[in-house]
């Protein structure tokens, strides 16, 4: 029987099946990032060069190269060393141009990058979190801190980054109205706002007046009665606020 001309690593993984006898195996490559394209291997246990050589770059040159696994884990693959694409699970395989890697962890799983410098949409990617979800960056006893896709972060720093993914905060600002959260826009919060939030239906009247009480909240005073035309500066949350609506007579 006449060998394929190639057998696809990424089609076996999917199928569950072992490779089959082929002229050429066929693996995604990225060069320095996560675009990638097809490359075919002349062997189902090529070496680190070997996969250099088949995408067409300088095997002299400083190059570190990476399988991702199924795991989502980055695996380090030496020049000289063997790849098993029969059993490795592993279908992309990254390149970088550089003599140092920058190690990091992504929801304890562990990955490497070969600049000092990462693009917060390619932690997104290598994620693969769900439209709610956010990366944060680690602080341990401190507050984690959101990052955004267009944030450039540095690698390093001493020790190794480490990244997760969990719910993405609420925007805006939430605060308590007569004992009823609402979110408002911008931590600047006036007089006339929250007599909306409190009373949103309410007609105009000229025999009405609204009287206010504020606490909790991030400007000084912390807590005290706002008066038309006023503005406090409320925490991102849990400034709360009492409205009381008198019909003058």
């Amino acid at each position: 029987m006449k060998n394929s001309p190639f057998d696809d690593v990424g089609d076996a993984i999917r199928e569950d099946r072992p490779l089959r006898e082929a002229g050429a195996y066929r693996i995604r490559f990225g060069l320095e990032g996560l675009t990638f394209r097809n490359i075919d291997v002349p062997d189902p246990v090529p070496t680190g060069r070997q996969i250099l050589d088949s995408a067409g770059l300088d095997r002299r040159s400083d190059y570190l190269l990476y399988a991702l696994l199924a795991s989502g884990d980055f695996e380090d693959v030496r020049l000289d060393e063997t790849v098993d694409l029969r059993g490795k699970g592993a279908e992309r395989f990254i390149a970088f141009k550089s003599d140092r890697d920058f190690k990091f962890s992504l929801n304890d799983r562990q990955m490497a990058w070969g600049h000092p410098e990462l693009l917060g949409s390619v932690l997104y990617d290598l994620a693969e979190a769900p439209p709610e979800e956010a990366i944060f960056l680690e602080v341990r006893g401190g507050e984690d801190i959101l990052i955004e896709p267009d944030d450039r972060i540095n690698l390093d720093n001493p020790g190794i980054e480490r990244f997760i993914t969990a719910l993405k905060p609420q925007k805006g600002y939430v605060i308590v109205v007569n004992a009823v959260e609402e979110i408002v826009p911008d931590k600047h919060v006036t007089f006339e706002q929250v007599v909306k939030l409190s009373h949103p239906n309410a007609p105009a009247e000229t025999n009405v007046k609204f009287s206010m009480t504020y606490r909790n909240a991030a400007s000084h005073p912390r807590a005290g009665e706002l008066a038309e035309g006023g503005s406090v500066e409320v925490k991102k949350q849990g400034t709360i606020f009492n409205v009381t609506r008198t019909v003058q007579s």
